[in-house]
């Protein structure tokens, strides 16, 4: 049993000095996974990999109830944290009162302008929801291999499935997010 493995199950039973010392050991692969996420953020995303890896590990670790079955679910819920996290930022970005109606606009204008990344977090976000409805084994695919980073041998391993249907799944779920999201996305 890995050290990460012992103080997740440390964890879990309730000892705040597992969890303390559970931040260093799985921080900096943590802050790989935050900074790949933002990576496919449309430009002028403010939280930086830093403050994400640390907004997912609170709400990872002080809530009560921790239970996770091994490393691979911490991870799994790391990932599902932070895309909580960005849609809500999302949100309050997208909000009125944040000055959701206006757009950006660079005070230079010999300045070049980048384009607009195709992908939209809360058109993805609802889709998945709606995906989870039809098909939860799919959905639960796509939030470890797109939000958690793990590769499709990983989300076999932690699903209980073989490679080959999370290959077929991951086939499957990515034609109906590409369907449900358009073909822009």
């Amino acid at each position: 049993m890995s050290e990460v493995t012992q103080l997740l199950s440390a964890a879990a039973a309730g000892d705040r000095q597992a969890t303390a010392e559970l931040l260093p050991l799985v921080y900096e692969e943590l802050r790989q996974l935050a900074a790949a996420r933002l990576a496919r953020e449309a430009p002028g995303q403010t939280l930086q990999p830093t403050a994400l890896v640390h907004e997912a590990f609170l709400r990872l670790v002080g809530g009560e109830g921790l239970g996770w079955e091994g490393r691979g679910h911490f991870f799994a819920a790391a990932g599902e944290a932070m895309r909580r996290i960005l849609v809500e930022a999302a949100r309050r970005k997208e909000s009125l009162k944040r000055g959701g109606d206006h757009t950006r606009r660079d005070l230079d204008p010999d300045a070049v302008t980048v384009p607009e990344l195709k992908e939209d977090l809360l058109a993805l976000n609802e889709a998945l929801d709606r995906f989870a409805g039809i098909d939860p084994e799919a959905a639960k695919l796509v939030h470890l291999r797109y939000f958690a980073g793990l590769s499709l041998a990983e989300c076999a391993a932690a699903m209980g499935v073989s490679p080959r249907t999370a290959d077929r799944l991951w086939a499957y779920a990515r034609a109906w997010l590409r369907d449900a999201v358009g073909p822009e996305a």
